[in-house]
This record gives structure tokens, C-alpha cells and sequence, in this order.
């Protein structure tokens, strides 16, 4: 990566959801911010910017990632995907969201979209859960509303299912 001069903006460019995005950030603007202001994907939401929260989490390169702790620039010819990736392009709810609308897993939302996205890249890895794992997994997320219980159920449907689809050679 070149030396970046403070002060100075850089162009940023990378792939949000699946389109190719571009514009200008100084060198210590965090990708939060860079996404929220600049390129309108206010899904992402920063919470208490110092990586605890989980708020703020997106998938960069597939993994998912504290985007509070990551500044803009490092984005540059990666992939990142936000929540707004996970429903369809006519706005059809993604497979996890509906599970947590039906789960009733969603209250003020805050900390929904960072917990989607971790979840969305863990049972990409291992869909081979159980309610523990399931609970470990979520501790790196910070929510006041839910007591966690619906996420939980949502979660868990979900992996049931694609495990079920495996099984049957399905995806």
C-alpha cells in the first residue's frame, strides 16, 4: 500500500454488494463512516467504536469484521458486503432476516445488521451448530433488547435447514 499523506483524500474504490463503489477519504476516516456518509449504506451502524459492540460489523473479503476498527483505505480493491446485501434486489427479506422477523429476534434493531452479518459468515463455515455454540458465537455481540432468545431460535432454524439441505444435496 503506498504512504498515504495525512490530510490528503484518496480515492477509495471496492466492490459494496456486489457493484463496484468509489469515493475520496482522508487517510484516518474509518470505513463506518466512509460507508454511512459516503456511500449511503447506513445500514452498517457504529455503535461503541472501539470493536466491543459488534454493531458495526460488515463481511470484508467473506469475513466478517469490526468495520469501526478498519479504516477506509484498507478497503481498497476488497470486497465488502453490509446488510444490504442480504436481501434480494427487490427487497425480499434474506434468508437469516426472515428467520429473525418470524423469531421475533428484533427489537429497537441497533445491533441486528452486525449480527447478521457474523452470522451470515459463520454458518457459511459451519452450519454443524448447536444452541452453545450458537450462544458463544453471539457473545461478541452487545444487545439490550432481545435477551438473545429469539436470535438464538432464528439462528438455529437456519442452520437446521441448510444442514438438512446438505444432507439432501442440496446447497
Amino acid at each position: 500500500m503506498p504512504v498515504l499523506k495525512a490530510g490528503a483524500r484518496h480515492a477509495v474504490s471496492f466492490t459494496l454488494n456486489g457493484r463496484p463503489v468509489s469515493s475520496w477519504a482522508e487517510p484516518r476516516l474509518l470505513l463506518t463512516d466512509f460507508l454511512r456518509q459516503k456511500l449511503g449504506a447506513t445500514g452498517t451502524h457504529v455503535g461503541c467504536e472501539h470493536g466491543v459492540c459488534g454493531a458495526c460489523t460488515v463481511r470484508i473479503d467473506g469475513v466478517a469484521t469490526r468495520a469501526c476498527l478498519m479504516l477506509a483505505v484498507q478497503a481498497e480493491g476488497r470486497r465488502v458486503d453490509t446488510v444490504e446485501g442480504l436481501a434480494a434486489a427487490d427487497g425480499t427479506l434474506g434468508e437469516l432476516q426472515a428467520a429473525l422477523r418470524r423469531h421475533h429476534a428484533l427489537q429497537c434493531g441497533f445491533c441486528t445488521s452486525g449480527i447478521l452479518m457474523s452470522v451470515s459468515h459463520w454458518l457459511e463455515t459451519d452450519p454443524a451448530v448447536d444452541e452453545k455454540t450458537v450462544r458463544e458465537m453471539l457473545s461478541g455481540h452487545l444487545c439490550r433488547c432481545t435477551g438473545y432468545g429469539g436470535i438464538v431460535k432464528a439462528v438455529m432454524e437456519v442452520a437446521v435447514r441448510r444442514r438438512h439441505g446438505r444432507e439432501r444435496g442440496g446447497v
